[in-house]
């Protein structure tokens, strides 16, 4: 079955000028006719102007109308769809878990670990094809950021937008990201599943070792990608005099924070995956997903649509078929056709 649509239907409104000047025209036309009877009898004065046309300005008018309509309609162009395609994706689904407390500001890999695990993303959003993904922003709580989608655009969005003051508790809770992960993706999905979390291990607040068990025996694997080097770093903060500083503790020591690669690795035993350290030379992150690339893809979605075939190139040319009609139709009558009221 054949469909039928404009791609830029707006531009139709603007066949309402078409009754506009048909006004205009009648009005004129009434005009002109007053304007005859003043001087004599309409009769007697058409024998004085035989060649003069009644009829034909209205079909020159109303040739314009046409035109200007099929010009219209072909601006806003008309297409039919008469192709029916299914398409099939197979990919993965892919749940970031991004850790944003404080400790991710530190600067031992540069600019920092959280602005450099963003970059990561970022990147590897661009690699993928047909494949989901969704983000979790996680610190002393978890919270979705982005539900697990094909909407690549979207999740490089919402992935711009990810700082330290989008989890009001502070903390590291790896565990309740993991968990929150796990029950994200989609219901009747059979495909892989994989959860890759990205932090800087210094967990404070549950047991993400259980929980990535937990993961794993429901068929996702969790992996982990350590933000940070083991000797750690300081934790950049705002001054109350608006100069940079480091967090101290309750003693006035400067903090530092560590990563915790002991802890890392054991979450991705845990899940049955692969755990990865980053460095200031490479995320690994595009590793991570070319290990997964190689896991067998399920389809995601089969979508059926109609393939349309743009139609505006017959209007444009039956509107310059018209002009050209238009350009042989004489404002007054034919001196071999005066004898014939082709046009009453």
């Amino acid at each position: 079955m054949e469909s039928f649509r404009f791609t830029n239907p707006e531009y139709l409104y603007l066949l309402l000028v078409i009754p506009a000047f048909a006004i205009i025209f009648w009005l004129a036309r009434r005009g002109r006719r007053r304007a005859i009877r003043k001087f004599g009898n309409p009769e007697l004065l058409a024998g004085l102007m035989p060649n003069v046309s009644n009829g034909r300005p209205v079909v020159k008018f109303w040739i314009w109308m046409l035109a200007l309509a099929f010009i219209i309609v072909g601006v806003a162009r008309p297409q039919f769809g008469s192709k029916l395609k299914t398409v099939k994706r197979k990919g993965i689904e892919i749940m970031i878990a991004l850790d944003v407390s404080n400790s991710m500001l530190a600067q031992d890999i540069k600019p920092d670990r959280l602005d450099r695990a963003k970059r990561a993303i970022a990147k590897l959003t661009d690699r993928l094809n047909q494949d989901k993904i969704g983000l979790i922003v996680f610190a002393g709580q978890a919270y979705i950021q982005l539900p697990i989608t094909t909407d690549y655009a979207s999740a490089k969005l919402f992935l711009s937008s990810v700082n330290t003051n989008m989890v009001p508790v502070q903390g590291t809770a790896i565990g309740a990201a993991i968990n929150l992960a796990a029950r994200s993706f989609s219901p009747n999905f059979e495909g892989n599943k994989t959860i890759i979390v990205i932090t800087d291990g210094e967990n404070h607040e549950d047991n993400p070792v259980a929980a990535a068990k937990a993961a794993y025996e429901k068929g996702i694997t969790v992996n982990t990608i350590g933000m940070g080097l083991p000797e750690g770093a300081p934790i950049p903060v705002t001054l109350p005099n608006g100069e940079q500083g480091y967090r101290k503790d309750s003693q006035g020591n400067t903090i530092i924070t560590k990563l915790d690669q002991k802890m890392l690795t054991e979450i991705a035993d845990a899940g049955g995956g692969t755990y990865i350290r980053a460095n200031n030379a490479q995320i690994g992150l595009n590793t991570l997903f070319d290990e997964l690339n190689k896991l067998q893809k399920a389809e995601i979605e089969s979508r059926v649509y109609s393939d349309y075939e743009d139609q505006y190139g017959y209007f444009l040319i039956m509107a310059l078929a018209l002009i050209l009609i238009d350009f042989l139709v004489l404002d007054r009558k034919n001196k071999w056709l005066k004898n014939y009221s082709l046009f009453k």
